[in-house]
């Protein structure tokens, strides 16, 4: 049995770490530098870092700031935001990035996915995918939850492992930044579909919500933001309470 992972998520916008509720209502988290080191020091598993306006403002992610994250971390580094073509992938992967996600960019050109676990390889390539339940189903939303398509999540989930994704980032918008719990029905019917890693992301609130999903859903890891960056939740905590619930953990 491999072990779970604890991610902690940086939310970047303007250089700051900022988290929100259903995606909307963003407050300030922090500098993103010091809370890297600090999960970093906390035994964090790994770091994701989501540049969470760059698709929508149409531009690259901030190199710079991404050079001095990595600067502080020892762990896996996964980042996203703007990433449209191999050579975007190429500059982060200088930078610092041990692996990259991409959302929006994918979900346009699904040859995007082919193209870069051929090049760097599967591991490197994480697919993020943002749903919400609307009309009766699960569907894709693009543009940092903007824009609603009509792609089914599992349907599309399915195609981007099938294309050479090395892991799903699956985050529900409906639970995001509520605290009440991941949506581990949804996650579990995804996992047992695909073959490769899921991490849940979206509702967590306290650290028996962690247990729930790595239990009821199997996932592989759990991502979370608020409940770190405000130090709700102590990573070493979670780390002894999932040790203790018989959760395999690092």
């Amino acid at each position: 049995m491999l072990a779970k992972r604890i991610i902690p998520c940086l939310d970047v916008k303007d250089g700051r770490t900022v988290k929100g509720v259903n995606f909307v209502d963003l407050r300030d988290a922090g500098d993103p530098v010091e809370l890297a080191w600090e999960y970093s020091q906390q035994g964090a598993d790994e770091l994701v870092f989501l540049d969470i306006t760059a698709t929508h403002e149409k531009r690259k992610t901030t190199i710079e700031l991404v050079k001095s994250v990595a600067r502080q971390v020892n762990i896996p580094f996964t980042i996203g935001g703007g990433i449209n073509e191999l050579r975007d992938a190429e500059i982060l992967l200088n930078a610092g990035a041990d692996k990259i996600s991409i959302n929006s960019a994918a979900v346009r050109r699904p040859e995007l996915i082919n193209e870069l676990a051929n090049a760097f390889g599967r591991q490197f390539v994480v697919i993020a995918v943002d749903t919400r339940y609307v009309e009766g189903g699960n569907f894709v939303h693009l543009r940092g939850g903007r824009d609603k398509t009509d792609i089914d999540t599992s349907e599309w989930i399915v195609e981007a492992q099938d294309r050479g994704a090395g892991e799903i980032l699956l985050t529900s918008m409906d639970h995001d930044g509520t605290k009440n719990g991941f949506d581990n029905g949804f996650l579990k019917a995804i996992n047992e579909r695909i073959h490769i890693p899921l991490i849940a992301s979206g509702g967590a609130g306290n650290v028996q919500h962690f247990i729930d999903t790595f239990k009821q859903a199997n996932v592989d890891a759990a991502l979370a933001a608020s409940v770190f960056h405000y130090g709700e939740i102590l990573i070493p905590d979670l780390k002894e309470a999932l040790h203790n619930e018989g959760i395999v953990v690092r």
